[in-house]
């Protein structure tokens, strides 16, 4: 051991005076660039380390430079350890942003319940389907040859505890039912027949500004089973071709008069563009519900029917129709969504 030290420390002075004493010009200059090479090239591998972000850095200003940040594969333009962060921030803020509107909705909702004397606020209706639900003739309601033909239901698949409100024909035209439902946000479709909203295509012109969906309900109101295919044609299509003149949009949805059809019926309607036949499971009145189904209640998707009627007609007004039926719908846990974002 003791002759191995002396070997290298030999060798090690014979270093030394090599480079006090080169044995041809220019060594010991060429001697000290090496040493400087080697010295930048340190250098440059330390700065290049931290452009990079370091070892156990990020790329997205955690100690690091800014720009690009290089995907694990080496591509450019890939978002950075950082954007995944940023994105689930991104969305947790929208969500509370949603929760926040949602409960100054519902707070509005239940000043506007108590001015309009409605015996408990109305639910909040949750978010509609991202895909509607596929809609099928309910049993016993079939005609021949109603495989291609629009669809007559009461009821509207889904699992959520939701009801619609209808309302047919147009015969009253109350300007405290659009003040009512808009200041409540209950949405609600209606069915018109041309005789009878003729006098004052303006009022439902102010519904449909407020987001109200017109649909069909023939030109004149007739048991349409008593009718040729023509004439039944001339009483839906006709009402379509008056719906999209006067609103600017021919309806998908169409009732029948009363809840009468037959197969010409549908015929006719799938002609001039009717999609769906929506029927009925209960109707509203000012001051009692009628079912359909023998239970007497309400269920999810349920279709519930009611008319512009006045005090001439029943006893009350539509206002009054509207604190009973919301009473009963209430009630019951159910809120009211837009048939139209289901069918």
């Amino acid at each position: 051991m003791q002759l191995v030290r002396q070997t290298d420390e030999k060798a090690a002075e014979r270093q030394r005076r090599q480079l006090r004493q080169p044995r041809h010009p220019g060594g010991r200059a060429r001697a000290v660039a090496a040493v400087l090479v080697i010295a930048a090239l340190g250098s440059a591998c330390a700065a290049g380390s931290e452009d990079r972000g370091g070892a156990g850095r990020t790329g997205d200003g955690g100690g690091g430079g800014g720009g690009p940040v290089e995907s694990p594969s080496g591509g450019p333009g890939r978002a950075g350890p950082g954007a995944g962060a940023e994105a689930a921030k991104k969305a947790e803020a929208g969500k509370k942003a949603d929760a926040a509107a949602a409960v100054k909705a519902q707070a509005l909702r239940a000043v506007a319940a108590k001015k309009w004397k409605l015996a408990k606020t109305p639910l909040a209706a949750p978010a509609p389907p991202a895909v509607k639900p596929k809609i099928a003739t309910r049993k016993g309601f079939e005609v021949t040859g109603g495989a291609s033909l629009p669809p007559v239901f009461t009821n509207v698949p889904t699992k959520e505890k939701v009801v619609f409100l209808t309302i047919d024909d147009g015969a009253e035209k109350d300007p405290e039912l659009l003040r009512m439902m808009d200041e409540l946000k209950i949405p609600y479709s209606a069915f018109l027949s041309d005789y009878v909203i003729n006098d004052n295509y303006a009022y439902f012109k102010k519904m449909q500004s407020r987001g109200v969906s017109l649909h069909n309900h023939t030109l004149t109101h007739p048991y349409l089973p008593g009718l040729s295919y023509e004439e039944q044609k001339r009483e839906i299509c006709g009402q379509q071709d008056k719906i999209k003149k006067r609103y600017g949009k021919r309806p998908e949805l169409f009732r029948p008069p009363y809840g009468n059809y037959n197969a010409g019926t549908l015929r006719a309607a799938k002609s001039c563009g009717v999609k769906a036949v929506p029927l009925w499971s209960s109707e509203a009145f000012p001051d009692h519900m009628e079912w359909r189904e023998w239970d007497r209640s309400l269920h999810p998707g349920d279709i519930v029917l009611t008319h512009f009627r006045g005090k001439e007609d029943w006893k009350g007004s539509m206002p009054d129709m509207i604190r009973n039926v919301m009473k009963t719908i209430t009630d019951k846990g159910y809120a009211v969504a837009k048939l139209e974002d289901y069918v």
